[in-house]
Parts: C-alpha cells; structure tokens; sequence
C-alpha cells in the first residue's frame, strides 16, 4: 500500500513532465488551431446563436440541443486553459480574443433578435431555467470541463465531446442574456451571466487539472494557475449559494401558495386545478394558474384570491388564470367534430403531433382525444392482423 501511494505521488505530484516535447508541441499546435478567431468560427457563432434564441423563443428543447452541438465555444475555453498553465502568451492572447468576441456577437445578435421578433407574451421555461443557476450548474460544469480536457487528451474519447457540448451549455446562457436585455430585464440578464460565468470558470478549472493529471504540465508550473482559478471558482459559490436558496425558498412558498388556494377557498372549490407556475423574476411574482371550470372566474374573485394571498403569505401574488370549460368529450362523433377539422388545418403535421397541440391549446379534451386515437390504432391493428391471418388461411387451402 506505502509502495502504491509512492508511485502515485511521483506519478502525479513530481516536478517533471510525463509526456515527451513533440506530444507538449503538438498539443499547443493543436490547440491554438482550436482557439484561433477565423470565418469558420464566427459562421458557427452566428448560426448557433440564430438556432438558440428561436429555440429558446419557441420553448424547444430539441432545437437548443442543436444549438448546443454546433456552439465552438468550448474550443478557446480549453486552449486558455492550457495556455494559462503553460504561460503560453499567444495561446491565451488568441484564445481570449476568440471567446470575447463570440461571446459578444452571441449577445448583441439575441438582443437583436429578441427586439424584431417583438415577443411580448412571458418567457418560456427554457428561458426561466437559465435565469436561476445554481450550485448544481457549477458540479456540471467541473465535470463536463474535465470530460472536454480528457477528450482532447484521448483520441479515443473525443466522439464525447458532443455529449459534453450538451451537458454544459455555453451558448444558450448568452442568447437568455440577450433575450432578457431585449425587454430591459436587468435582473434576468444578470442570473444568465451568472450561469454563464459558472460555466466558463468550471470548465476552464476542470480543464487544467485534467492537463496537469495528463503530464502535460508539471505540478511546481500548474500549481499557482490552479489555486487562483480555483480562488475565483470559488468566489461563484457566494452567489450561486444564495440562487439556490433562494430556488428551495420559491419552491417551498409556491407549494403554500397551492395549498392555500385549493384547502382555504370556497373559490377553488368549484375549480378544477390543473397547473400552476410562478413567475420570480418581477417584483411581483406571477402566478399562472390552468384550471378547468364549468363558470368563468371573475375579476372579483381574483383580486380576492390576490389579497387572500397577500394576507397568508405576507407578500402580494398576482394571479393569471386559463381557464378551460369543464365538459367531457362524450362519443366518437364529439371526438372526430374535435379532431377532424384540426388535422385538416394541419395537414403538414403527424397525428399525434397534431394531437398534443391540440391538447396543448384545449387543456379539456386531451385524455380523452389520445386515449380515443389510441384505441382506434389498437383496433386497426387487429383488423390488419385478422385480414393477414384469414390471407395465411386462404393459401393454405389452397
């Protein structure tokens, strides 16, 4: 046991170098070709920036995880990184010159997008999300930063780097920042920074360790590179610390927010409650209750939820309702008055695609209209398989 902890410290805790000059040469050619600010990383800036901030727009996740696979920003993170412990001059010149700039289109090009598009409705939870990051977001970040460092290190593992792209993600942070400074939102734009600033320090510090356990560099050159981005790693724990408590305390006053409104009101005794999402982001929290009815919800009735809530929870909601009637979709000639006429509106769109947003835009009729298409395709099914089944018996008489 003495004898491994011996070879594990000369292995990893020796002042020398245990890659040869060619493979240290090669890796910071390699590096500075990644980190190097040309036509081909301001095209994939650009296009990664358009495809986030419609994603994010449009409350899509599938389209930021595209943005997310084709965003280089990673790339100069890692040559900074390995530039730092080598105090490699042009490295870092050329990495830093590649990531502000990046980092500024990103910002200036969602900014603008988000004033043409005109979005006046709230933002969706893709946006929210990134608003409130979280001590979680900087374990994230450490752990994808190593994988980047080791992909680099290991031909082998560099097929992970997309996996890595999505786990933490550079440019949809920048693109929230744009879209909340596009409605003059300060604050929202602030907790982007902050993830994005979380993200960026993570990986660079997961990256230099993974360098140093490499042999890239020796522990008496990386040891003060390391300790001071630590340092100011750490620094983001003070903030992100407060985000999450703050985060458990939204958590814990939304769930009291529900529990006043459904056991403490005669109102919600009438109403069936469907959903319910807060809004912290304002000076007043938002509350946007779905709810099916059978009697439309008044003004009165809200400005007295609002002040009950006042009263119980020491602090003032407001109350947004979507309200959908309570009324059942009886037979299958009511389903196909429903479903026919919006299939045929969306020709260009898959039944069940069709089906989710028609259930999205018409909360009352969703159970039912699936589980009505479901039944219909077990029962296409085992026609088919009849038809096949007496075909097999034909032949065989024959």
């Amino acid at each position: 046991m003495k004898q491994e902890l011996q070879e594990l410290r000369h292995k990893y805790f020796s002042n020398g170098r245990r890659v040869s000059p060619q493979a240290l040469k090669y890796m910071c050619d390699s590096l500075q070709g990644e980190s190097t600010l040309d036509l081909n990383f301001t095209v994939l800036i650009i296009g990664s920036c358009i495809i986030a901030t419609f994603g994010l727009i449009s409350n899509s996740t599938a389209v930021i995880i595209g943005a997310m696979l084709i965003a280089p920003l990673m790339l100069p993170i890692r040559g900074i990184a390995f530039g730092i412990l080598e105090a490699e001059g042009e490295l870092i010149r050329e990495g830093f010159k590649a990531l502000g700039i990046g980092t500024a289109i990103a910002i200036l090009l969602s900014t603008g997008l988000g004033i043409s598009t005109g979005i006046v409705a709230p933002y969706g939870s893709e946006i929210l999300a990134r608003s409130q990051p979280t001590l979680l977001d900087l374990g994230i970040a450490i752990a994808a930063g190593a994988l980047a460092g080791f992909a680099k290190i290991e031909a082998k593992l560099s097929s992970s780097l997309a996996g890595t792209a999505i786990a933490v993600a550079l440019m949809p942070p920048l693109c929230v920042v744009g879209l909340w400074l596009a409605k003059g939102n300060w604050q929202g734009a602030g907790g982007a920074i902050l993830l994005y600033a979380t993200n960026l320090l993570g990986i660079t510090l997961a990256c230099m360790v993974a360098f140093w356990l490499a042999g890239y560099s020796p522990l008496n050159r990386a040891r003060r590179p390391i300790q001071m981005t630590l340092i100011l790693t750490s620094l983001l724990v003070i903030p992100l610390g407060f985000s999450t408590f703050e985060l458990w305390r939204q958590t814990r006053l939304e769930s009291s927010v529900r529990r006043a409104l459904l056991g403490s009101t005669d109102t919600f005794q009438r109403l069936q409650l469907v959903d319910l999402q807060t809004d912290w982001l304002g000076d007043v929290p938002e509350v946007t209750l779905v709810v099916y009815a059978r009697e439309p919800v008044t003004p009165k009735q809200v400005r007295l939820l609002e002040d009950f809530l006042a009263e119980e929870m020491g602090q003032p909601f407001q109350l947004n309702f979507e309200v959908s009637d309570l009324e059942d979709v009886g037979n299958m000639s009511d389903l196909q008055s429903v479903v026919v006429p919006f299939i045929q509106h969306h020709p260009s769109i898959p039944v069940m695609r069709r089906v989710r947003k028609l259930a999205w835009l018409d909360h009352k009729r969703a159970w039912d209209i699936q589980q009505a298409l479901a039944f219909r395709s077990k029962q296409r099914q085992m026609q088919a398989f009849k038809r096949k089944a007496e075909r097999i018996k034909d032949l065989g008489q024959l």
